[in-house]
């Protein structure tokens, strides 16, 4: 559930890299240039691209719509056509038990039973409608931090690689100890080093 529709559970990122001057005109130059293709009215198996916050639909972001302060709010639509290994399975099986009759054979040779599988997985999947997946993501550019509101890993990782081939800079997942490195002084950040792990029973 994303940030907007109240509570919601989040990975926090930090940014490594450098942005231009023109911070602004070059996020709305990259965030353009990835947004959202849909595939609706094609053959394509996988779409993944940023959309509006406020309207998955929206790839226009009109008036930066992104853009809120110091943050960049935008979220990241997946989608992707699926089809069930038991469908294939099933529709295989059916059409080399045709095959076999209109042949008079007793059994189908390998290749041939390569050939009708992808066959078959090509056409189901042209069937198949693309169904989409939307994960919100706010950026605060004052202290580089990305706060992504999806604990699922495919998701994060995906995450990672749009937002490097976007804007060219690298999301670290801030776990607890690298949290107290940027908040806490010298001499605490000393103290975590030396901490161990202990077993409370």
């Amino acid at each position: 559930m994303g940030f907007i529709k109240g509570t919601a559970s989040f990975v926090r990122f930090g940014v490594e890299g450098e942005l231009p001057e023109n911070i602004w005109d070059f996020i709305a130059d990259k965030v353009v240039s990835f947004a959202f293709r849909d595939i609706d009215d094609t053959y394509d198996e996988y779409s993944l691209g940023w959309v509006s916050v406020l309207n998955m639909f929206d790839t226009e972001f009109e008036y930066a719509s992104y853009a809120a302060g110091n943050y960049v709010t935008l979220s990241m639509r997946l989608d992707e056509r699926k089809v069930s290994s038991t469908i294939v399975k099933k529709f295989v099986q059916k059409e080399e038990e045709r095959v076999k009759k209109e042949k008079q054979i007793p059994k189908i040779a390998r290749s041939m039973r390569v050939e009708i599988k992808e066959r078959i997985q090509n056409e189901l999947m042209r069937k198949a409608l693309p169904m989409p997946a939307v994960f919100d993501m706010c950026w605060n550019l004052e202290n580089s931090t990305v706060l992504f509101f999806s604990t699922n890993k495919k998701a994060q990782a995906l995450l990672e690689d749009l937002f490097k081939e976007t804007f060219g800079l690298t999301l670290i997942q801030q776990i607890p100890y690298l949290c107290g490195e940027h908040v806490l002084d010298e001499d605490d950040v000393d103290k975590l080093d030396r901490i161990t792990p202990e077993i409370f029973l």
